[in-house]
């Protein structure tokens, strides 16, 4: 927007953790050259699986490091003397709350060139001309872009139930970040909060495929991962202090500190779990409902209902 607007302000509540990447990837660009492309991009696929790993990991296990590369890097690209600790310093610790990532640079590029600022403060009205904040500053603005007061809602507010019984997805615990305790047949995806969601809605896929096919073998029609609520120390799905998580927490399916139904940010150790751990673990129950001779008609085929 700053390259066509006169300005543009980015309003904040409180300030985020920054990291800049390149937009042109010079390890890719090599090896696109000298490998075949299919192999090529399942080594930059890894390639970038084990980055966003290593600085979650470094993140976690020693902030204080990671918190001065992060300001390190924003004050570089930043003009000499702005205030850094004030628009680029959060209080928290990096990954309590999901890292941004900016291409090349652009923000702070915006921000030295005068095209954009970054103002630090809590609203307190709206007002003809703008905004007022709690300080008692005032922001001019002639468009006003609101990203304020997201609400979660677990598989998108759909509302299931079991035999005429609701299910609340709050007091539902996941089993292996795919499927509900105690509901049948259902599989959705949760997704990481330290890298792509898409990289665990794959290996889910893999492992609904997985089910699928072993309830095929063996004629079971449904498929239940059943546990006792009251024997699992309930914590948030999702391990971040961000106020929208926050804010929705009741109300989304629960994580354990146990498997299967502990979430684990980490990629290979669930493709291990996904592609390798038996199906038939006892937690998963099955039921066959008519025993049948033959091969199964498609219409005989068990069924899994998904929300992502």
């Amino acid at each position: 927007m700053s390259e066509t607007a006169a300005h543009v302000t980015m309003l904040q509540r409180s300030p985020s953790y920054i990291l800049t990447l390149p937009v042109h990837d010079p390890m890719a660009e090599f090896v696109r050259r000298v490998l075949p492309q299919h192999t090529a991009h399942r080594v930059i696929r890894w390639k970038n699986i084990l980055v966003s790993m290593g600085l979650y990991q470094l993140s976690r296990r020693a902030p204080e490091r990671m918190r001065k590369l992060l300001r390190e890097g924003a004050a570089k690209s930043l003009p000499p003397g702005y205030d850094v600790d004030v628009h680029f310093k959060p209080r928290y610790a990096p990954w309590d709350q999901r890292l941004c990532l900016i291409p090349d640079a652009d923000l702070y590029k915006s921000i030295s060139a005068g095209h954009a600022s970054v103002v630090t403060g809590e609203i307190d009205r709206f007002t003809e001309s703008g905004i007022r904040l709690a300080s008692g500053q005032e922001l001019a603005a002639d468009i006003i872009v609101s990203a304020t007061g997201l609400q979660m809602l677990a598989l998108g507010g759909v509302q299931l139930t079991v035999d005429g019984a609701p299910i609340n997805p709050g007091d539902a615990f996941v089993y292996k970040g795919l499927m509900l305790s105690n509901v049948p047949n259902f599989a959705f995806c949760v997704g990481y909060t330290n890298a792509s969601w898409t990289l665990r809605a794959d290996l889910a896929s893999i492992f609904v495929c997985r089910v699928l096919n072993h309830m095929d073998r063996y004629r079971y029609r449904t498929c239940t991962p059943a546990c006792d609520p009251a024997s699992l120390e309930a914590r948030p799905l999702l391990d971040l202090t961000s106020g929208y998580v926050t804010r929705s927490a009741a109300n989304l399916p629960k994580r354990a500190t146990k498997k299967p139904w502990l979430i684990r940010q980490n990629y290979i150790l669930d493709m291990l779990t996904m592609r390798l751990s038996p199906i038939d673990d006892g937690v998963l129950k099955f039921d066959q409902i008519a025993k049948v001779t033959g091969t199964p008609s498609s219409e005989e085929l068990p069924v899994a209902v998904g929300n992502d």
